[in-house]
């Protein structure tokens, strides 16, 4: 029996809907990395881009456990000798662009090269609830109830 090994061509994607509302972070982003690799489905090929389309609302209602909403600090150079920079969870989630969390989750699950990026393409994310991607007709995807652990009351 030969290995089964998917071609571009034959891939089919479909749209999935998930709401993070009083999701934890990091549970919400194994879930969606998951979802955009496409290891959820049997016809699962390393090489190629068989994932779903995931959009996200509600980010800034994503949550942390424990102290991490102020303890977890994320960081970036500026390019310039002593340029490097922080901010907390919070800071970022009571920002100008709080669906960052979320987007940075998931990019750091999600293997690094040309196949991550084009993979990462895939993936929406929104602050608030409304989403401009009606007509795809999502399917929508409960993570809070796949598991007790998933929500933050």
């Amino acid at each position: 029996m030969k290995t089964f090994s998917q071609k571009p061509a034959d891939v089919t994607k479909k749209w999935v809907l998930i709401d993070a509302q009083n999701v934890v972070v990091g549970r919400l982003a194994t879930i969606v990395a998951s979802r955009l690799r496409g290891k959820h489905k049997p016809s699962f090929t390393p090489h190629v881009d068989d994932g779903d389309n995931v959009i996200i609302i509600n980010a800034d209602k994503a949550v942390f456990t424990g102290r991490k909403l102020t303890d977890k600090k994320y960081y970036w150079h500026t390019g310039h000798p002593g340029g490097i920079k922080e901010r907390t969870a919070k800071q970022i989630l009571e920002g100008r662009f709080p669906e960052r969390v979320v987007e940075k989750a998931i990019e750091r699950m999600i293997p690094r090269g040309p196949l991550g990026r084009q993979q990462m393409k895939n993936l929406r994310v929104y602050a608030g609830a409304e989403h401009p991607h009606e007509a795809q007709q999502p399917e929508t995807l409960d993570v809070a109830a796949l598991n007790r652990k998933n929500t933050r009351a």
